[in-house]
């Protein structure tokens, strides 16, 4: 495990990450930094799993920014007329989804996009796989009673698993295969949501997320894949392959469970960053892209849960920096960043696209009272941050 500390210098209470600084603890890591076409510099360190080193090709369990590429297929869809950024989901769930408070107002794509929906995480996201997404939203916890669709910003892994399951009703394929269609495949990536859909030779790669003293906590798999890859029945059951598409969005986890590698992270963001293409073939329409990097809300300081400043303007699954700075600015040079962060499991994660280039990069490993830095992101991403930015 790295604890270097000694050359970060503390300003104010908080942590400034140099350059040249040392690495917060953390067990292992990977950055990269990319142009419009491929990697310009990388770099990994520790371990991926007990004997196996990391490197920048191996899938972790790359959390929240699995919500960014889940909006690229829906715009996939949007794009091909299967889906409706402003129409009322319910359409296509099959039941009426409406906040208790607000029964007239509808809940549309964007709104659960840019989580303004109203849904909030009181309830719990990851459902069992003999839950419905139904029942689960039928607990009035499950919506904010203060403000109708649209009106206010409130971070909500619940909205994803109502994104997966409109997504599943209409196409009539599960979401981790759709996801493959829609975006896997098309972008090239060594990818998949839970492991079902992973080759054996990425399966092999699999980063254990682990606990700072190296506990592992998830994806301790020895090259096979998992006895269950989602949430089992509450029975304990995980006859998974007998799931009823467009029941339970939630069960290959669109709010966080895509296993990619840093350089799959890369080829994503050259796609925003060459507005649309990929390899020079159309995946997106430039419009498609500016509508979900665009904000569809920014903090007023009335208007929305910032959680101290850590989003302050939101797209459509995608996350827009240094709108209200220092707290948000996450590379201390007060220009716009777009992309995702991500925060589970011990990892630390994020995707981030300034102009015509970005960075990817992740830790495990992280204890959750790491230390701060200067903003409202903790040291050991910020010190990612500025290393993959150099």
């Amino acid at each position: 495990m790295i604890r270097a500390f000694a050359a970060l210098l503390l300003l104010g209470g908080c942590t400034t990450i140099s350059r040249d600084a040392a690495p917060p603890a953390h067990q292992a890591a990977a950055w990269v930094q990319f142009d419009t076409t491929g990697i310009t510099a990388s770099g990994a360190d520790g371990m991926a799993a007990p004997g196996r080193h990391l490197t920048i090709d191996d899938p972790v369990r790359i959390a929240s920014i699995s919500k960014l590429v889940v909006a690229l297929g829906v715009m996939r869809l949007v794009e091909q007329g299967v889906l409706d950024l402003d129409a009322d989901v319910s359409r296509h769930l099959g039941w009426e989804l409406r906040n208790p408070a607000f029964p007239d107002a509808p809940v549309t794509l964007r709104y659960l996009l840019s989580h303004t929906s109203g849904l909030r995480d009181d309830v719990d996201y990851a459902l069992p796989l003999d839950v419905t997404l139904r029942d689960a939203i039928a607990d009035p916890k499950a919506f904010a009673p203060g403000h109708p669709p649209g009106a206010f910003f409130k971070y909500s892994n619940l909205g994803f698993p109502v994104i997966a399951t409109v997504m599943e009703r209409a196409t009539g394929e599960r979401f981790d295969r759709l996801m493959g269609r829609l975006v896997i495949r098309p972008l090239g990536l060594s990818a998949c949501f839970n492991w079902p859909s992973c080759s054996d030779a990425t399966l092999a790669r699999a980063v254990v997320l682990t606990e700072p003293d190296g506990t592992p906590i998830r994806d301790d798999l020895g090259g096979r894949q998992p006895a269950c890859p989602v949430v089992p029945a509450r029975d304990g059951s995980c006859d998974w392959q007998a799931y009823r598409i467009g029941t339970n969005g939630a069960l290959f986890s669109p709010q966080g469970g895509l296993r990619i590698s840093a350089r799959d992270l890369a080829a994503v963001g050259r796609l925003i960053i060459n507005r649309g293409r990929h390899n020079g073939a159309a995946f997106l329409s430039p419009a498609g892209i500016a509508e979900m990097t665009g904000p569809q809300w920014t903090f007023d300081g009335s208007n929305g849960d910032s959680e101290a400043g850590f989003y302050c303007a939101y797209g459509l699954g995608v996350q827009i920096l240094a709108y209200c700075p220092p707290r948000d600015d996450l590379f201390g040079d007060a220009r716009p960043h777009l992309g995702h962060a991500g925060d589970a499991y011990g990892l630390k994660s994020g995707l981030w696209i300034d102009g015509n280039r970005g960075v990817a990069y992740f830790a495990t490993g992280i204890a959750d009272d790491a230390p701060r830095g200067r903003t409202a992101y903790r040291a050991i991403e910020e010190w990612l941050a500025v290393r993959a930015n150099r």
